[in-house]
């Protein structure tokens, strides 16, 4: 038995974590919204986005994510009937 001693303190981590998760996640009423509040949300939908108007003109290429994978490009091939065999 005194050797599980060790297992007391991540078991009350353990229980303490899962207790705030319950509190934090627990089911709380609904509150009531004014129709103030309503109407700042909807203009707030309708408002354009910050980048959405420009000079008119559009990126030719977007910029690709990074996956950070490097990926060495290949010369196309001169002749595509040409076969090279290892």
């Amino acid at each position: 038995m005194q050797i599980l001693w060790w297992l007391v303190p991540s078991a009350v981590v353990t229980g303490l974590a899962m207790l705030v998760a319950g509190w934090v996640g627990r089911v709380r009423p609904e509150r009531e919204r004014s129709e103030a509040d309503q109407e700042r949300f909807a203009q707030a939908l309708m408002r354009p986005l910050p980048g959405a108007q420009g000079d008119g003109r559009s990126r030719s290429r977007s910029r690709e994510r990074s996956t950070g994978v490097a990926v060495r490009r290949t010369p196309p091939d001169p002749d595509p009937n040409t076969r090279r065999s290892a």
